[in-house]
């Protein structure tokens, strides 16, 4: 039986990265200290033989007893609100998690995959984004202590690969949804949906011609899974490249949940980026990987999760407003 340790296990992905080892017959040590993650994401797999949770944060040191195979690190506020509310630990995450992790896989002799994210390409001069461009990211703005910290990982994961040899895989995940994302922390698509769930106007930011690719899960999940058990080093995106504007995307919300609200515009973020479309070439040539789940289909399963959550989750803010952060 193959031990797997799954940083950020109690968020969105990590639970799900969760589900799928237990499915695929391995040992689970889910570790998070639930500074963003909900143990409401893991509950289910609690009373399972396979599965240990540890409550700790990954910036301190790391100690796991026994033997490891692999170590998947989702470890990181990953949220506009989460990581401007909390930047020193949003770069900490990214630097000295990502420090002691390595040295765990190290000593343990496992292979490590990161997950970094498609904001290492900033706001992008190059559509869609190839895994060879260099990004276009501005280390002191607001964002940067996101976009930085995800750099720094890249950087001192292919640090450790080559001087000491380690098995490391870096996946560049591109916008994700699906089931158990926190309805109101203030990435679009959640954001969205609870605001046609409340009855409120969709707020749209800057003019609505920037545009996002969604992934649903499962394909992401997949994308990882391959990955991990490839032979491929350098970093991989993973995304759906059906590319669509946030003001398209906002007419299809409301299409979706039946509502009549309006949309309404504000001021956009600092160095929110205007384009952002994976070119997921490398996936299919290396892993044999692509979405297979549409925007449409993935898009009902989401909403009936959040149809089903009660009112207190519905009307919960888990932060201040997203405008208190974004200048």
């Amino acid at each position: 039986m193959k031990r797997v340790l799954i940083t950020g296990a109690a968020g969105f992905l990590g639970s799900h990265l969760c589900d799928r080892f237990i499915k695929e017959g391995c040992y689970v040590i889910a570790m998070d200290n639930l500074i963003t993650g909900r143990l409401e994401n893991i509950e289910h797999l609690m009373g399972n033989a396979n599965f240990h949770f540890v409550h700790h944060d990954v910036s301190n040191f790391v100690h796991v007893s026994g033997e490891l195979d692999y170590i998947l690190h989702f470890a990181s506020p990953a949220s506009p609100i989460d990581y401007l509310k909390i930047p020193i630990q949003t770069l900490k995450v990214g630097s000295l998690g990502t420090h002691n992790l390595l040295g765990l896989a190290k000593a343990k002799g496992a292979r490590m995959l990161i997950a970094s994210t498609s904001e290492v390409y900033g706001d992008p001069t190059v559509h869609p984004q190839p895994e060879d461009y260099w990004g276009n990211v501005n280390p002191i703005g607001p964002r940067g202590v996101y976009d930085e910290a995800k750099r720094f990982q890249e950087a001192i994961t292919m640090a450790y690969h080559r001087y000491h040899n380690l098995e490391t895989r870096i996946i560049r995940i591109f916008n994700t949804y699906g089931p158990r994302m926190r309805l109101n922390d203030g990435r679009v698509l959640p954001a969205f949906i609870g605001q046609a769930l409340r009855g409120e106007d969709l707020t749209v930011f800057g003019d609505g011609s920037q545009t996002r690719s969604f992934c649903y899960v499962d394909d992401l999940v997949e994308g990882v899974y391959r990955l991990l058990l490839s032979d491929y080093v350098y970093p991989v995106n993973v995304g759906n490249p059906d590319e669509i504007t946030i003001s398209q995307f906002a007419e299809e919300i409301i299409e979706l949940t039946g509502t009549t609200q309006k949309v309404i515009y504000k001021e956009l973020p600092v160095n929110d980026p205007a384009q952002r479309q994976p070119d997921v070439d490398k996936a299919r040539e290396i892993l044999n990987w692509e979405p297979k789940v549409a925007r449409s289909e993935g898009l009902e399963i989401t909403f009936a999760y959040f149809k089903s959550l009660s009112e207190e989750e519905l009307y919960k803010k888990d932060h201040n407003s997203f405008e208190q952060y974004i200048k």
